[in-house]
């Protein structure tokens, strides 16, 4: 059976030269070449959503790739698709960065520039290890999820455009179906989800920030859970210390939430900063929340274009959701969508913010009334969103507009 190889690196002529050595060697298959980290985990998530079976067998990371730096970029795989052995190509061979790269979860190191010899024993070494953990899986493989839960970020255009409010909800719709669901404030100098289900926390997303390998138990410890199920990982009490989260950091969380539940819902805000960055740039789902108001809908239209230039998300890959929606208001979800190039939510949120008051007032956001328009159209997104179970979803939807994208797209 021909062993299945995927490069990846951002060079074209040194990936070229990579695979072209790579179809060298016997049995082996090279696969199109991926650019960038971005299409290389989105095809891994692709292929792992068929089968494990589709999955390469070794993928072969070249050390200049990004925007993710090479080792985080093999730790995400590592921990979301532990079936394919990684292997990196470096200039740099010392045993620092073996030791590294090892810790990172790759499978081996070979030296640039490779030599046929070594590739090929390297190479050849690692596909009988992950043909060895296809086999150990057994029947189970094809149930095995190697693309992990979904992730989702919330971003508001500007501040009070109800970013934490849809969070939220989206978390609890989810859960409420069935699904184990991770709710996270990276909104790290003024996120309120704490206080929106009011809650009092030791532990908060800053003490994750300078830990190296993200066990179950150290997350579990970080964690707080709420009464409605929700796991809760929060933005800290003291805003300074958001500084500690770096876009590092944020990448490996959200692997690491990933990993453990079916759906992460992360709040970023409104204001860019790199950990909030890291979460859009590897989210499956990136939501814009805008009011249809001049203002908020420019700024949804500057915050597009921005996250454009840093390179951190296309605008067709970003779904604007309308909130605080009237038949009446001159700015119409079509308009918005025109205007920001995005793509659309079909629910929009309707405003009544008389339903809201009494339980944001008392921080128990979780407990808004079933028959209020606001939650039914929120968690009616949810199941747009595909978060909730298909026999738990709301049979009520709000809007019938545009269309979203689901998953996101390289190209």
């Amino acid at each position: 059976m021909p062993t299945r190889i995927l490069p990846a690196g951002a060079d074209p002529d040194a990936v070229r030269s990579l695979t072209t050595l790579l179809s060298q060697l016997p049995d082996a298959e090279p696969q199109p070449p991926a650019g960038d980290s971005t299409q290389l985990v989105d095809t891994l998530a692709r292929l792992a959503a068929e089968s494990v079976d589709e999955l390469p067998e070794v993928v072969v990371v070249h050390e200049r790739i990004g925007p993710v730096p090479a080792l985080e970029l093999i730790r995400e795989v590592a921990l979301r698709f532990p079936a394919v052995g990684v292997v990196l190509v470096s200039t740099d061979a010392s045993p620092g960065l073996f030791a590294a790269a090892m810790d990172a979860g790759a499978r081996g190191l070979v030296a640039l520039p490779p030599s046929y010899e070594e590739l090929a024993n390297r190479v050849q070494a690692v596909a009988q290890w992950s043909t060895g953990v296809r086999r150990h899986l057994g029947h189970g493989a094809e149930s095995y999820g190697g693309a992990g839960g979904t992730v989702v970020t919330v971003s508001g255009a500007k501040g009070g455009t109800g970013a934490t409010l849809t969070a939220v909800q989206l978390a609890l719709a989810a859960q409420a179906s069935g699904r184990a669901t991770a709710l996270v404030d990276l909104d790290l100098q003024t996120g309120d989800i704490a206080s929106y289900l009011d809650i009092q926390f030791r532990r908060s997303v800053a003490d994750l920030a300078a830990i190296a390998d993200i066990s179950p138990r150290v997350l579990a410890d970080a964690v707080f859970r709420h009464d409605t199920g929700l796991a809760l990982l929060l933005a800290p009490g003291e805003g300074e210390r958001g500084e500690e989260v770096t876009d590092r950091a944020a990448r490996q969380i959200v692997s690491a939430l990933r990993s453990r539940y079916e759906v992460v819902v992360i709040d970023c805000g409104a204001q860019l900063g790199g950990a909030g960055a890291a979460a859009v740039e590897t989210a499956d789902t990136a939501l814009l929340v805008t009011t249809p108001d001049v203002i908020a809908v420019r700024a949804a239209k500057r915050t597009v274009r921005m996250w454009d230039r840093l390179q951190i998300r296309k605008a067709e890959e970003t779904t604007v959701v309308v909130n605080r929606h009237t038949r009446g208001t001159e700015i119409q979800p079509a308009l918005v969508q025109r205007i920001t190039g995005t793509a659309l939510a079909r629910t929009t949120v309707p405003a009544n913010f008389r339903e809201l008051q009494a339980v944001v007032d008392a921080g128990r956001v979780h407990e808004l009334d079933g028959r209020s328009t606001v939650r039914q159209a929120l968690w009616g997104l949810a199941a747009e969103l595909g978060l909730v179970k298909a026999a738990e979803q709301p049979s009520h939807r709000a809007g019938a507009r545009g269309a979203v994208g689901l998953r996101r797209r390289k190209e």
